[in-house]
């Protein structure tokens, strides 16, 4: 949380939203501290995300549908009937 603060006090106010920290974010701290030379950031980040990138394009090629993956997707909201496309 603190990280996020510095990272806004450091921008000014030129940035009205809210920044949403994730992991990534703070990869970069870290990196940094252990001294990695910022070249090799964003191949870490691309190593370390390939085989998930690569599992869901498989999903992809294979799943017949060909409808948007949402894992693990809870619908909260009022059940709404399908209207097939051929139909809007």
């Amino acid at each position: 949380e603190r990280a996020i603060k510095a990272f806004m006090s450091h921008k000014g106010s030129s940035i009205n939203k809210q920044v949403c920290a994730n992991v990534d974010f703070y990869s970069g701290f870290v990196y940094e501290a252990i001294g990695l030379p910022e070249e090799v950031y964003t191949p870490l980040f691309a190593m370390s995300r390939i085989v998930g990138w690569t599992a869901h394009r498989i999903e992809e090629l294979n799943f017949t549908g060909k409808l948007i993956i949402r894992p693990a997707y809870k619908n909260v909201g009022e059940h709404r009937p399908f209207t097939p496309l051929n139909e809007r």
